[in-house]
């Protein structure tokens, strides 16, 4: 993925908009990443797969029943103490 001054697409943004098409192009802003520009197909790619957080509140009766129905398809046996501890979890880097 190329990255890119702000100010250089501005000045040729019909070039970088072209290399978009091909892979993402990485738009900065004094050092620092602030946007991307995608294809369209990629865009519509990733929006069809992205998912919006609701209130539990918003749920319909048969959407909460669905949740209670629902099972975790595996062959190997789980449960909670597999899961680690929080003060054992890495820290998020940023």
């Amino acid at each position: 993925m190329i990255s890119v001054p702000a100010s250089e697409v501005q000045r040729n943004f019909s070039e970088y908009e072209e290399k978009a098409i091909q892979e993402p192009v990485e738009v900065t802003h004094a050092g620092r990443s602030s946007s991307y520009l995608v294809s369209e197909r990629l865009f519509k790619d990733m929006m069809s797969s992205y998912r919006r957080a609701i209130p539990i509140e918003a749920l319909s009766d048969g959407d909460v029943a669905l949740i209670e129905q629902a099972e975790v398809q595996t062959d190997a046996p789980y449960d909670l103490e597999d899961l680690p501890d929080i003060e054992d979890a890495p820290s998020p880097s940023r």
